[in-house]
C-alpha cells in the first residue's frame, strides 16, 4: 500500500489551501445564506427584496450578505441609492447546484 499512500499524499493541497477551502465551505453551512444564494441564482435582488421574501429584518439580511461578499460568493452593484446583489460567478451556482443534486439523489 506504500505506492497508494505516497500518491495520495502527493495529491494533498498545502495546508493554507485546505484551510481556505474549509473556510469557504463553512459559509455554505448556514440555511439563511443558502436561501439567499438560491434566490440570487436567477436574478439580482436588493436587500429589501431578499428580506421581504424571507420574512426577515433587513439588518439580518445585510449581515448575511456581508459574510457572502467577504467570501466572494456574492457581489454588489450600486444603482443610485440602492444596492443589488448577485452571485459572484458561475462557480458559486455550480457548487450550490451540485450540493442540491447530491442530497436529492436518494429521493
Amino acid at each position: 500500500h506504500k505506492e497508494e499512500m505516497l500518491r495520495a499524499k502527493e495529491n494533498l493541497p498545502d495546508e493554507k489551501k485546505v484551510t481556505l477551502l474549509a473556510d469557504f465551505f463553512k459559509v455554505f453551512g448556514d440555511s439563511t445564506r443558502l436561501k439567499i444564494i438560491s434566490m440570487l441564482r436567477h436574478n439580482s435582488l436588493s436587500v429589501c427584496c431578499i428580506a421581504d421574501c424571507l420574512g426577515m429584518e433587513q439588518s439580518a439580511i445585510s449581515h448575511q450578505l456581508k459574510v457572502l461578499r467577504n467570501n466572494h460568493i456574492v457581489k454588489v452593484e450600486k444603482q443610485g441609492k440602492q444596492s443589488f446583489y448577485s452571485l459572484d460567478d458561475l462557480h458559486v451556482e455550480l457548487i450550490y447546484q451540485m450540493g442540491l443534486e447530491h442530497i436529492l439523489e436518494d429521493e
